[in-house]
């Protein structure tokens, strides 16, 4: 998958099927809208392209307005979202910028300039709530008007809907701030899951006895936020079973090298071989949220801080003690 800045750049194509949106966490209404568009790209004989936006309109207007509370909880980094459009089959991403010079775009002139003249579309696809352009003035029916008449094919796709509920980003960012991991998980189609490069941070948990894998959830508010049991992928074979503290990490010193930042931090459970003695600084990792143990908490000094991550851990491991019960007893159903 090839992935642009804007579309003026030379190996854009030049014709393509296209669908337009945030596609912040790449649910199943979103997989189900991609596997259409491949569909349709292939009979065209044209690459399947999705145009997203960075930073998300409403982070940018909610900037504007010095409304941060606007804003909404993200679901996925960019990195995570270009990984499952990747996942999904498409061809090329372009990730326009949102700023002035977008938001202030009317409805023919994003038509003209962005979806004729700089990615050649031959065939949209949208959404059943799709808006665009200034003040959301565009809709579904004037963009199918503007096929017509300037020769590329419209369609729109109902909502998705798991057991009566709709799927939409929105209802994963309820499911994930409630810390309904498994209801998250169903709208995903997998379990809710972040992924980086390891970076450096203070070294503290060296030094209370429980070291970490330090990932940044490059958005300052994240979906979900929490002590979580987790399944960390890239280090070993197989995944390896952790805990992790997703958000700003009250207890520590702002001051610390990743001050101010939201963090990931995982503490495996059971350290590979492999890397005793060694540092996994740099290495990509993807870490799988699987269950919500509790908030994050603010401890006074850093014994109770110590004290209150060996419970974690315990309780952790007595997550994942029932989850293998529960699949050992979905095995002997399914042989039956």
């Amino acid at each position: 998958m090839k992935v642009f800045r804007g579309f003026h750049h030379p190996d854009v194509a030049s014709a393509c099927a296209l669908t337009i949106g945030n596609f912040d966490g790449v649910h199943r209404g979103h997989q189900a809208m991609l596997a259409l568009l491949c569909a349709e790209a292939r009979q065209r004989g044209v690459r399947s392209s999705v145009l997203t936006f960075e930073p998300h309109p409403r982070d940018y207007f909610a900037a504007v307005a010095a409304k941060p509370e606007l804003a909404p909880a993200r679901v996925g980094t960019l990195r995570d979202k270009l990984l499952d459009l990747d996942k999904c089959g498409i061809d090329q991403v372009v990730v326009l910028p949102f700023g002035a010079h977008t938001a202030a775009m009317s409805p023919q002139q994003f038509i003209s300039q962005v979806l004729v003249r700089g990615l050649g579309a031959r065939y949209v696809l949208v959404g059943d709530d799709f808006r665009f352009g200034a003040k959301r003035a565009g809709d579904y029916a004037m963009l199918d008007a503007a096929g017509d008449a300037l020769g590329f094919d419209v369609a729109r796709m109902n909502s998705y809907e798991v057991h009566g509920l709709r799927v939409s980003s929105s209802a994963v960012r309820d499911a994930l701030g409630s810390g309904r991991m498994d209801d998250a998980a169903r709208l995903l189609g997998h379990a809710y899951c972040i992924s980086g490069h390891v970076v450096h941070g203070r070294k503290l948990g060296r030094e209370l006895g429980f070291r970490t894998l330090n990932l940044r959830f490059a958005h300052w508010k994240p979906a979900a936020s929490g002590i979580f049991a987790v399944l960390v992928h890239g280090l070993a074979d197989g995944p390896l079973r952790g805990v992790a503290n997703l958000g700003i990490r009250p207890s520590l010193d702002p001051k610390d090298v990743n001050g101010g930042r939201v963090l990931l931090e995982t503490h495996c459970l059971d350290w590979p071989s492999s890397l005793v003695g060694q540092e996994a600084y740099g290495k990509i990792v993807r870490v799988e949220l699987l269950h919500k143990l509790h908030d994050e908490l603010r401890y006074d000094g850093l014994d109770a801080l110590k004290r209150g991550i060996a419970k974690d851990c315990i309780d952790a491991r007595v997550f994942f003690a029932s989850l293998h019960g529960q699949t050992h007893r979905q095995l002997t159903r399914d042989r039956i």
